[in-house]
Formats: structure tokens, C-alpha cells, sequence
């Protein structure tokens, strides 16, 4: 898989540790020989990008024995099975945060660019002419209220850049309180309050069982006629047949997708058939920028990992126990938290 040259440049300062890459379309059997031998494995989150045979799933484990780490290259698990690799003792870390500028930056352009009717323009005045300027006309952002669904890494930035423009924001997060969400800049309300108030709704969150086509038919007819759907979260999170009904109906006045639920969706895919949706290849995290600081972070982490440090992007805690005792079999020395229980105990 492709990875930035950062990451190869930090584990070159690693001389006891190897660096091996498989190609997406190389030989199954170098990958599974490398992997029956790793100690980390770095995988892609976007998961239709590889083969579901490399997902990060029992039988995936099975074949690697020795694995102590899987490390999504983004923020996203969508090709990891937390639950497994807990059981087994293997630890799952991402690199939350290292794209954040990156996505709300995208998320900001894609508002501007659907209530602008930025793109919608330049398709028209590339193809025919008769039209009228008032034809395209938009709205301004400014004044408007924004719906943030997460205001975690992205999120927050996203609140703040909107306020750049005088935007009131909302924001429904289950993992933060009244108060934390009031420091990142927006008022806490629930979702349907969130729906019902905001002129733009913006997904910040991540995909998981509790969020699986959340934003749904019930919904979209919550949200403000003429309101605009935003997300750069994951593929699922939102009905995408719901959502062109909604839009077909002109209850919703545009959408920005960066995510489906396959990627890329094919050609005939009704969404694309609106002018007034801004579609993109997942891409708002896709930056060198971005790229530079997950491949750097990525790497750090793993190394500090096999040093025997706890991560900081720690996804399953309750794997530790086991990991620990596999840690040692392993790399023979303890974990430095073993380490550091036993000298207390001394």
C-alpha cells in the first residue's frame, strides 16, 4: 500500500526494525509470508481500497501469531475488527487528528462551494449559455447556524472556521459534556434539536454500530427546507437513497459527499445525477500535509510500541492484560507499564 516517505524515514532511524511493504496488487504469498512474522501491521482505513482478505479479522490474525499491533492509517477502523484483535491480545491504534486541518478545511470549502453553487456554475458555463447570473444565485454562509454531528479533531476546527464567517454552532456529541462542547465553540443540543435549527449539517463522527444510517428519512424531513447536508465522516452514516429522495423532493437545497457507502460510487449512481451535490473521492483528508503527519505519527507510535511504551492513540485498553503477557513472550523484556508496576511493588 502507499504510505508517505515519512514513515520509511522514521523507521530508517530504527536499525533493529524492518520495514516491509506489500503491494495492493502483488503476490498474496509475500504478504502472507510477511505477515506470519510481523510484529505491526499498518493497514488503510478506507475500506475499499484492499482486499477484505487483509482486513484485520480472526482469521487475518490466525496467520499472523507473533502480530502485537494493527495501526489504521487514518482515523478510521472500517477494515479493523476491534473485538477480535482485543481477544487476541493485539493492540489497534490510529492516527486521529493528523488529517484533522486537512478535513475541515475540506468541509468548509464544500459548504461554500454548495451554497455558493460554486461547481454547479462552472459546469453550466462550460457546456451552454442563455442563462442568467441570477439563475446560480446563492446564499452566504454568514448569519447562518451550522449543525456539527461530532465535535471531536475535525469538528472542532470546523467550529471553529465557521465562526470565522459568524455562523452559530450547534453540536451533538455523546462523548463530551455541556461544558466541553461550550470550550469547542458550539452550543450543545440534541440531534433532532440540531435537525430542526440548522441551515447546514455537517458529520463529524465516526461509523459504528450506533451510527449506522443515522441520518435517515425520519431525518432529513427534520432538517430545515432548503438546508444543506455535509459529510466527510464515513460511507453509511447517512441513507443515501433517503437522501437523493430528499433532494429530489426539494426539501433539501444541496449536499457535499465525500463519503459513500462504495468507493468510488459507480458512474450511474443517483446522488451524481443532482447539480445541486458536490461529490468527492474521500479525498478531504488526502493532502501531503495530512499524508506527511500520519505516515511520521504511524511510525512513531508503532516504535514506541515494540519499545514496550503504552500508545497514545490506544483504541482497545482492555486488550492490554493479554498483550502484555504476549509482549514478553515475544520481544522478551516487559512492557514498560509491567515494568514500572514492578518496580513500585519492590
Amino acid at each position: 500500500m502507499w504510505y508517505h516517505p515519512a514513515m520509511a524515514e522514521r523507521y530508517a532511524d530504527e536499525p533493529d526494525i524492518t520495514l516491509q511493504t506489500c503491494e495492493l496488487e502483488g503476490e498474496d504469498d509475500a504478504a502472507w509470508s510477511a505477515l506470519a512474522n510481523a510484529h505491526a501491521y499498518q493497514i488503510s482505513s478506507a475500506k475499499d481500497e484492499i482486499q477484505q482478505h487483509w482486513f484485520a479479522n480472526p482469521e487475518l490474525l490466525r496467520r499472523a501469531p507473533k502480530l502485537l499491533c494493527v495501526s489504521a492509517n487514518g482515523a478510521g477502523c472500517d477494515t479493523i475488527d476491534i473485538p477480535a484483535c482485543t481477544a487476541g491480545g493485539v493492540l489497534v491504534v490510529n492516527q486521529a487528528g493528523a488529517n484533522a486541518q486537512s478535513v475541515a478545511e475540506h468541509a468548509i470549502g464544500a459548504m461554500l462551494d454548495v451554497a455558493r453553487r460554486i461547481t454547479e456554475s462552472d459546469r453550466l458555463l462550460r457546456k451552454t449559455r442563455g442563462f442568467s447570473r441570477e439563475d446560480l444565485m446563492g446564499i452566504e454562509m454568514s448569519g447562518k447556524v451550522l449543525g456539527l454531528v461530532g465535535i471531536g479533531n475535525v469538528g472542532t476546527k470546523v467550529a471553529r472556521m465557521a465562526a470565522a464567517f459568524d455562523m452559530k454552532v450547534l453540536a451533538t456529541d455523546p462523548y463530551l459534556s455541556d461544558k466541553e462542547i461550550a470550550t469547542r465553540g458550539a452550543e450543545s443540543v440534541s440531534l433532532d434539536e440540531l435537525l430542526r435549527r440548522s441551515n447546514f449539517v455537517s458529520l463529524h463522527c465516526p461509523r459504528d454500530s450506533t451510527t449506522m444510517r443515522m441520518i435517515d428519512a425520519r431525518a432529513y424531513s427534520k432538517m430545515k427546507r432548503s438546508a444543506i447536508f455535509v459529510s466527510t465522516a464515513r460511507g453509511g452514516i447517512h441513507d443515501e437513497t433517503a437522501l437523493a429522495a430528499a433532494l429530489s423532493s426539494g426539501h433539501l437545497g444541496g449536499a457535499a459527499l465525500d463519503v459513500w457507502d462504495f468507493e468510488p460510487p459507480p458512474l450511474d449512481h443517483p446522488l451524481l445525477r443532482f447539480n445541486n451535490v458536490v461529490a468527492t473521492y474521500h479525498t478531504s483528508g488526502v493532502t501531503p500535509e495530512a499524508r506527511g503527519r500520519m505516515g511520521a505519527r504511524a511510525a512513531d507510535q508503532i516504535v514506541e510500541l515494540l519499545r514496550g511504551k503504552r500508545p497514545p492513540r490506544l483504541l482497545n485498553p482492555d486488550a492490554l492484560p493479554l498483550f502484555r503477557r504476549r509482549f514478553q513472550t515475544l520481544m522478551g523484556f516487559p512492557s514498560e507499564e509491567k515494568r514500572s508496576l514492578a518496580a513500585m511493588q519492590d
